[in-house]
């Protein structure tokens, strides 16, 4: 169906509004939520409780979506226009998984449409919704999985596509725990926590707010407040970070090397965090840190994170063919571009906009870095291969494409959101030989 069009309306502070304008321009222009959100709750002037309800209602309904989808095509059983789907499934979002009031629910989503979208589907939202609300979320996830197989089941239970449930499947296996998944797939569907990190040298875990954090010296999990109000976050002595993160850098930085430690590499730095933390890391130890990039809106993103420390030079190159001397690093880190599976809790849409076939496309490039990596290591120096996705196609099967006789492997650590409240990140470390 084609809604009526709306007349231009003016800019709303209403967070079901906000949430919907979020989730059409994840839609229509391939937007992502936490970049956007967050620029028009400051835009609109919308703070506390509102901002708290729209960031809820966006992140909330967007990593559900799939299971909302189930139902709403079950009632309406006919085409539904994009942007009346997307209020479709912030009224259900609010009926089966918030506590608001069904009739404020049901009207406040009409509502919203008849302001936003138009007033011909009003009638249809408002008949859709009241179906919806006939059930409660498990009486309608036994309605429609009856009959699907216990895969397809989960994927919709869970909301995650089916190919994303097979990976996280071969994840697990390889840690001899597929029977974790139903807890993974869950974890990933809670909000993440706010996590701060210290950058020593820069600031302390003790100069922070929030609570200690569980698997970094350096993490700090903020309870409340915007974490750019903080003054060393402000000033770049602190950044936002999860823990999994986090380690992934310190894993590297505390592992030995012998003899010159000097010259270290972030093959590819973007967004910063890693890269901040290591220079900082650095600096104490006497080392710079070279950050590179590949993409140059990206590289401006890491000097802002790294704009506190005078020891890290960013520079912007293809990371397989920069300028850099066969062997001239004691330490390298490969950050990978990945499919992201580790932080989907973190990243709302990326469950729907990626797909089988970006895995097949990203490991050829995954290869190629961490072999650039190591040609760029010295003999007895680091390497560390890291991504933000547990796939063994992302993770073992690359770190294998690297002969023994060029570098060993001496560790391979994991984090988990179900196990360790973080991201599910992989990070491998080998020393060339």
């Amino acid at each position: 169906m084609s809604p009526s069009v709306a007349s231009p309306k003016a800019p709303s502070s209403d967070p079901r509004s906000i949430a919907l304008e979020v989730m059409r321009a994840v839609d229509e222009r391939q937007a992502y939520v936490n970049l956007i959100l967050p620029g028009l709750l400051r835009e609109r002037g919308v703070e506390g409780r509102d901002a708290a309800l729209a960031t809820e209602l966006t992140h909330g309904t967007i990593r559900r979506q799939g299971t909302y989808d189930a139902i709403l095509d079950t009632l309406a059983k006919r085409e539904i226009d994009p942007a009346v789907r997307d209020a479709l499934r912030l009224g259900a979002h609010q009926l089966l998984s918030m506590r608001v009031p069904s009739h404020a629910a049901v009207s406040t989503t009409v509502s919203l449409v008849r302001r936003d979208i138009g007033h011909k589907p009003a009638g249809f939202v408002n008949a859709v919704l009241r179906r919806v609300a006939e059930k409660d979320l498990e009486m309608w996830l036994d309605v429609v999985t009856r009959g699907l197989d216990d895969d397809a089941a989960l994927s919709i239970r869970t909301s995650h596509p089916r190919w994303i449930v097979d990976e996280l499947r071969k994840a697990l296996r390889v840690i001899d725990a597929p029977d974790e998944l139903p807890a993974l797939l869950a974890a990933d569907n809670a909000p993440p926590r706010v996590t701060l990190v210290s950058r020593p040298g820069l600031s302390s875990p003790d100069d922070l707010p929030g609570d200690p954090g569980t698997v970094s010296p350096y993490a700090k999990i903020l309870t409340g407040g915007d974490p750019g109000e903080i003054p060393e976050v402000r000033d770049g002595r602190a950044g936002v970070q999860d823990e999994g993160s986090q380690m992934v850098a310190v894993t590297l930085a505390e592992a030995s090397v012998e003899g010159e430690d000097s010259r270290w590499l972030d093959l590819c730095a973007g967004p910063g965090g890693k890269a901040a933390l290591l220079g900082a890391i650095a600096a104490q130890r006497g080392a710079t840190l070279v950050a590179n990039e590949v993409q140059p809106h990206r590289a401006e993103l890491v000097r802002q994170a790294v704009r506190a420390l005078e020891n890290i030079e960013v520079t912007v190159h293809d990371g397989r063919e920069g300028p850099w001397e066969s062997g001239s690093f004691d330490r390298v880190i490969v950050d990978a571009p990945c499919t992201g599976l580790g932080a989907l809790r973190r990243r709302p849409e990326s469950r729907w906009r990626r797909t089988a076939a970006d895995l097949e496309a990203l490991v050829p490039l995954q290869t190629a870095l961490l072999r650039r990596a190591v040609e760029l290591t010295r003999p007895g120096g680091l390497i560390a291969y890291a991504t933000c996705s547990p796939s063994p196609a992302e993770t073992i099967d690359v770190i294998e494409s690297v002969g023994p006789g060029v570098a060993t492997l001496e560790a391979v650590r994991r984090w988990w959101p179900h196990r360790d409240g973080t991201d599910a990140m992989f990070v491998a470390l080998l020393r060339r030989r």
